[in-house]
């Protein structure tokens, strides 16, 4: 009786170290989260927002903090809609009250790398099978551009597909009928990796070229 009872004290005790150090730090943020916007007024809780996210870079180490200034920047010009908000502590973008995507940096949970992370609210769907986060050790000039593909809202792709068609020779619609060719060179705004929307494979697949 004696060994069962010391048998399930030691089990007991293994399972109640329960939540790491990391991760009851980040309850207590999303605590304070919670009751910060109680208090704050719809007029003000984009500005704090804002405020809030950039302290939050601010004290990032490096190279964390040079990334998620980097995808600040982005995603705020991609994706102008978005509001900025804390989120578990992390830099968060949000539509209508809900995060569609937010960095998680290493020293976070410390991991191997930081993380783009997106919520079930950002239209990601690719099939049936497709991503939802994204591991993150640098930015090259490719990865800022698929990003800033993913972040791009759906007004902001019509009016860049209307100026397009209204002004590149490739884009344009022809008539019916009209032969198709590949054309001499890759129109520069075609020439990029933000091509992960439905236009851009109808492109590749037309003229057969390759742009990744």
């Amino acid at each position: 009786m004696k060994d069962t009872q010391t048998s399930a004290k030691s089990t007991s005790g293994k399972a109640s170290k329960g939540f790491t150090d990391e991760e009851r730090a980040t309850m207590r943020e999303r605590a304070h989260e919670l009751k910060a916007a109680a208090r704050r007024g719809p007029r003000t809780a984009k500005a704090d927002g804002e405020s809030d996210v950039r302290a939050k870079i601010a004290a990032m180490p490096e190279p964390d903090r040079a990334l998620a200034e980097r995808l600040h920047a982005i995603i705020t010009a991609s994706a102008p809609a978005l509001s900025p908000r804390t989120w578990y502590g992390m830099p968060a973008y949000a539509k209508d009250g809900t995060v569609v995507c937010f960095f998680q940096s290493a020293p976070k949970f410390n991991t191997r790398y930081a993380t783009l992370g997106f919520s079930d609210t950002a239209h990601l769907d690719d099939g049936t099978l497709w991503p939802t986060a994204f591991a993150l050790k640098e930015l090259t000039a490719a990865d800022e551009a698929r990003i800033g593909a993913r972040e791009e809202s759906g007004e902001m792709r019509t009016k860049r597909r209307a100026w397009q068609a209204r002004h590149c020779a490739v884009c344009r619609p022809r008539p019916s009928g009209a032969a198709s060719s590949r054309p001499a060179h890759v129109p520069s705004h075609l020439q990029d990796t933000t091509l992960a929307d439905g236009f851009g494979r109808q492109f590749q697949e037309t003229y057969a070229v390759t742009l990744y």
